[in-house]
């Protein structure tokens, strides 16, 4: 059962990239009308039971609490906006191996906050950064909109690492469902706005962009995030991460398969420096001086899957 929750989960946020490039490609559904209904949908989703057994939860949100979700919420919002754009203008594997540095990000965030890593955490993170300067290499002799979409990536890997970040600072006192469904709740309101200014319609899609933002939320908000929570409590985080870091070759692998997506081998080599990297940026936070002293459930792991 716990290798089929674990293939479930790497296939739902795998297929993440390929189910956005398709529909963004194939339909007229824009990409903030994806971010827009994934989390609005996602709220709605993780409300129910929080209002079935205690809503007087919402009513005790802090100030504090709610600066530090709409910080996240917004970090959230910009993540989306830069991710589904950047698959439009690069390759899924591309655009998915670049997003998912937000554990390295984390880690860099740390190293300006004074944390100071194990030297594994700092050759990871050479690695996986090695990995970016070879894709972006490669997508910059392709075309110039491939170097954005990869930029665009990129960014979204650093807003993913600062919402989760702000996230951990909001969960320190609240409940996983009332924080969820308040960042899930202001992510949606705040890409709502956003498609106001940038003039992206968020409904009256046909019938085939709606299933593909149905499918969207199912398999990597629902299906995939909610097997690697129910993991958590079965795993221990450090192989739970590393089983997350799958989405890379994942992706890359569905894509190839569906969308018939072909790279130079230079990008398959990029590829597999951000995958080796970020898992010695994982395995290596594991040890570190952060975490001296814990039991093994309460030391800081970077956490992936935002997808």
């Amino acid at each position: 059962m716990t290798f089929f929750l674990a293939a479930l989960g790497v296939l739902g946020v795998a297929s993440s990239g390929p189910l956005i490039a398709a529909t963004l490609g194939s339909t007229t559904v824009t990409a903030l009308a994806i971010a827009f209904w994934r989390n609005a949908i996602g709220a709605a989703v993780m409300a129910a039971p929080t209002l079935v057994r205690e809503p007087a939860q919402f009513g005790r949100v802090t100030g504090r609490e709610f600066r530090w979700s709409l910080v996240a919420a917004f970090a959230l919002a910009l993540h989306f906006a830069c991710f589904i754009t950047s698959l439009q203008l690069t390759s899924v594997a591309a655009a998915t191996a670049l997003v998912c540095l937000q554990s390295a990000w984390i880690a860099v965030i740390q190293l300006f906050r004074g944390v100071k890593h194990r030297w594994q955490v700092l050759a990871g993170l050479g690695t996986a950064f090695g990995g970016v300067v070879a894709i972006t290499g490669f997508d910059m002799g392709t075309s110039p909109e491939a170097l954005l979409g990869d930029l665009l990536a990129v960014a979204g890997g650093l807003l993913a690492g600062i919402y989760t970040l702000a996230g951990g600072r909001a969960r320190q006192s609240m409940t996983t469902g009332t924080y969820t469904t308040l960042c899930y709740g202001m992510c949606a309101a705040l890409v709502g706005v956003m498609a106001l200014f940038a003039n992206q319609p968020l409904a009256g899609f046909e019938a085939a962009g709606w299933m593909g933002i149905i499918a969207i939320t199912v398999c990597a908000q629902l299906i995939g995030h909610t097997a690697f929570n129910h993991l958590l409590a079965t795993m221990s985080p450090l192989l739970v991460s590393m089983i997350i870091l799958l989405e890379i070759p994942g992706a890359a692998l569905l894509a190839a398969i569906f969308l018939e997506e072909t790279l130079p081998a230079g990008t398959y080599g990029g590829l597999a420096l951000i995958l080796v990297g970020l898992a010695v940026v994982v395995a290596g936070q594991r040890g570190g001086k952060a975490g001296r002293g814990k039991p093994p459930a309460e030391r800081p792991l970077a956490e992936l899957g935002t997808d």
